[in-house]
């Protein structure tokens, strides 16, 4: 894996945690926590595509630099990551706290 297509994972899986937070309001975790979580559904969607061979650290490393596909595929696979790793957790969250 690249460094630079890892980078972009983490990133974009921020902005994905912010804006799922942004949009499902319900289940936001606050500007903090919807980036640290963001961050960590971008890591773990990027190498779960690149995993399935969709990932742009492969198409990087094959053509021996990043290519616009490979930013693309890291910046949605990352972004998606993080927006559905944020969405999870703060809908566990939440029944959490009506349960409590």
């Amino acid at each position: 894996m690249d460094i630079v297509s890892l980078i972009i994972q983490l990133v974009s899986g921020a902005a994905g945690g912010n804006i799922a937070g942004s949009l499902l309001k319900k289940y936001s975790l606050g500007t903090l926590g919807n980036s640290i979580v963001g961050i960590l559904g971008g890591g773990l969607g990027g190498q779960l595509l690149a995993m399935l061979g969709a990932g742009g650290a492969e198409a990087a490393a094959a053509s021996g630099g990043l290519d616009i596909g490979s930013i693309v595929a890291s910046v949605a696979g990352g972004g998606v990551g993080g927006g559905v790793l944020m969405a999870i957790v703060g809908a566990i969250r939440s029944s959490m706290s009506k349960s409590a």
